[in-house]
């Protein structure tokens, strides 16, 4: 009987119009609309409340000016607030709200709570650096991150490993600006160094042809790693210059840059000739499958060492290429926290005596 019910059920479906089907999916999709459009509001509300609650507070504390007062009066709001609405409102918890109120502006906010729900701010709030804080802050926005994803790329250091942690605050400041009015990406804000491909789960060793077999094995989590706007084109990719053959390894398209990204692959350390081969790669790329409305082609060439003054020498950046370093084998986070930081205070010196001189 139950079987014949359900027979009957799919005839008449498909004997419904293609009107009462379009029907039926428009009506589906108001419902879903409606939907994410309570939870924004929702989000929106409980942001501003935690805020109000926090500014309040801090406006009461510092009115006050008593040392011991802060903490009482955190205390008596926690119990009456849960008291009144049961669990969430520990002292943790307002503590929170406060913090809140303090690193974050009224109008910075406003826009805040449309875009970003509450657990996304709590990942944000033990950052102390407000320029950090801001470009996740962007990037999530622009790429639509979940707390999971953010988390993550907290922990995997993604503000340190992009090259705009490395320029001068003053530029990261005008890029941030440019993302958040104009959703203006630079391709600083894309780039890395270095990369994580530990879940390549390569060996001790290994050929560039493993390497790349790797990646393509695991190019979603590659993506995920290099950026979510990149779009894989092909592995190997053949050009041919005066008959002779040359192959690209990776050729992406990067969406929101609008331009071709060859990658290239290297074993060793960065050598001077790396470069001669790549602007070969992107001027054959511009002449011959740029498209109209497409920027310049990018040449990203991976190494497993960098050779410092070889890049500054040969000014790579002005050729469009960039150089990145990457790890297969994780090192401990404080280790590769150390080495970020020198190298963004490296960076950044370089910057300061190129200023001075000119």
């Amino acid at each position: 009987m139950e079987n014949n019910i359900v027979v009957r059920n799919k005839l008449e479906l498909k004997s419904k119009s293609d009107n009462e089907l379009n029907l039926e999916d428009r009506i589906v999709s108001l419902v879903n609309a409606s939907k994410i459009k309570i939870a924004i509001s929702v989000n929106s509300g409980i942001t501003e409340l935690y805020w109000n609650i926090g500014h309040l507070i801090n406006e009461d504390i510092l009115k006050n000016k008593r040392a011991d007062y802060g903490n009482y009066v955190v205390k008596q709001i926690s119990e009456t607030l849960t008291s009144k609405f049961g669990k969430g409102w520990s002292p943790k918890q307002i503590h929170r709200f406060m913090q809140f109120a303090k690193e974050f502006s009224r109008e910075k906010v406003a826009t805040l709570w449309r875009q970003l729900t509450w657990s996304h701010i709590k990942q944000l709030l033990p950052m102390e650096n407000e320029l950090k804080r801001d470009f996740y802050i962007e990037m999530c926005r622009l790429e639509n991150w979940s707390v999971r994803t953010l988390s993550a790329r907290i922990d995997s250091m993604l503000y340190e490993r992009t090259l705009i942690s490395k320029k001068p605050e003053n530029t990261i400041r005008s890029e941030l600006a440019h993302l958040q009015s104009e959703e203006k990406l630079s391709p600083d804000l894309v780039f890395r160094d270095p990369y994580l491909l530990d879940f390549l789960d390569l060996h001790d060793s290994y050929s560039e042809k493993d390497f790349e077999q790797a990646i393509i094995a695991e190019m979603e989590n590659f993506i995920l790693e290099i950026g979510t706007d990149f779009a894989f084109m092909g592995r190997q990719k053949r050009i041919t210059v005066d008959n002779e053959d040359y192959y690209i390894d990776l050729l992406f398209f990067h969406r929101r840059l609008k331009c071709l990204v060859a990658i290239e692959l290297k074993l060793g350390a960065f050598k001077a000739q790396y470069k001669g081969q790549m602007e070969l790669y992107l001027h054959y790329l511009e002449k011959n499958l740029m498209r109209e409305g497409e920027e310049k082609p990018i040449g990203l060439i991976l190494c497993a060492g960098k050779n410092e003054e070889h890049i500054e020498l040969m000014r790579l950046d002005k050729s469009n290429i960039r150089v990145a370093d990457y790890l297969t084998v994780l090192p401990s986070k404080e280790i590769l926290q150390e080495k970020l930081q020198l190298s963004i205070e490296r960076a950044k010196n370089r910057a300061r005596e190129i200023t001075e001189k000119d």
